[in-house]
């Protein structure tokens, strides 16, 4: 069931001669689909490798809830093809515009309000064919959930921002669309929001959805119609549409507006020290968003202090990821050694020097 037929193509041979012939001249490539998530990670002075033309649904049976697509296919034909199937990937992730493609979706390994009741992207992909720095292409993972054991080389895909190879394909889970959803507002100040939300999470409610903008409290409620119905009315509040959580989900909310946007990824029940900016959290409390007016490296020390990670997540040109002990950076050199020898893709993206 391809998404576009007249401009779904194979690309694999050119880019592995592409990578071939690069290695062979001593190049560095900066791996582009859409484009639409540059801001994200370090600045990547290196050759362009495009991906966007290497696009198309390689395989998708709606009965199966796995769907294989090609990395240059945009996330807006993906989630149309899902859709008019009654799917949807529960991950939730963002789409930065309609060049959005599955490659970068998964290189970024960002997932949505969702996460904390469905599960992180990572969770859902099955497989993924990638292209080393060898020029060589490697299939890891299957199509099916029983088929992924061992060493799940693919899931290292996620979140690595093609810094260990170019993600060529990708198998992911996908799940059928709630019978019914609703959203409530509620007027809570941000400390007794959270605690009002671990209390709710510990019960089997049809929670899909906990974000305080910085003044307010909105749940969404996903699953059967009954379910729904029942726990709104048990909980009360202000109805309200579901254009907050799509602002949320793509990260235009007003919250998230500033120089600086740092997100802090903690313990649900952690305690910050005040941090100069606006705060305002996701995932039940557990990501945490500041849109803060300057870079204050200081958020590093504070949020590793409280058993978390922080973020500059837009705003930031050197360091951008929370800095690594020395024996985690050690393993990470190791794995981007073992797969992409020579520094090849996206180098320092991530961290200086992987």
């Amino acid at each position: 069931m391809p998404t576009s037929p007249a401009s779904d193509a194979d690309q694999t041979e050119r880019l592995a001669h592409v990578v071939s012939a690069g290695r062979a001249e001593g190049l560095k490539f900066r791996i582009i689909g859409g484009d639409t998530r540059a801001f994200y990670g370090r600045k990547v002075e290196a050759e362009p490798l495009t991906l966007g033309a290497h696009r198309g649904v390689v395989a998708y049976d709606p009965s199966e809830l796995v769907i294989t697509a090609r990395a240059g296919t945009p996330m807006v034909e993906i989630e149309a093809l899902l859709a008019a199937n009654g799917q949807m990937l529960a991950f939730e992730p963002p789409v930065f515009g309609e060049a959005s493609t599955l490659g970068g979706t998964v290189a970024a390994g960002i997932s949505g309000s969702r996460r904390p009741f469905s599960g992180a992207l990572r969770d859902y992909v099955l497989g993924a064919k990638v292209l080393d720095g060898r020029g060589e292409v490697l299939n890891f993972g299957g199509t099916v959930f029983k088929n992924v054991a061992g060493f799940d080389a693919f899931r290292l895909m996620a979140g690595a921002l093609g810094c260990l190879g170019v993600i060529l394909e990708a198998s992911i889970r996908v799940t059928p669309r709630p019978r019914a959803e609703t959203g409530l507002a509620f007027e809570l100040e941000s400390e007794a929001a959270r605690f009002r939300v671990i209390e709710l999470m510990r019960r089997p409610l049809p929670l899909s959805g906990a974000f305080h903008d910085g003044e307010r409290l909105h749940l969404r409620l996903s699953g059967g119609e009954a379910a729904v119905r029942e726990t709104a009315c048990e909980l009360g509040g202000e109805t309200e549409t579901d254009e907050i959580w799509s602002a949320l989900r793509d990260l235009s909310h007003p919250a998230f507006d500033g120089p600086a946007l740092w997100r802090l990824s903690l313990p649900q029940t952690a305690q910050l020290p005040r941090l100069d900016g606006h705060l305002a959290w996701d995932w039940g409390g557990s990501q945490r968003w500041l849109a803060a007016d300057s870079v204050d490296t200081t958020i590093w020390d504070a949020t590793a202090a409280a058993g978390g990670h922080a973020t500059l997540f837009r705003g930031g040109v050197d360091q951008v990821f929370q800095p690594l002990p020395a024996p985690l950076l050690a393993l990470h050199r190791r794995v981007k050694a073992a797969l992409d020898p020579d520094g090849l893709f996206n180098p320092s993206r991530m961290y200086e020097g992987l």
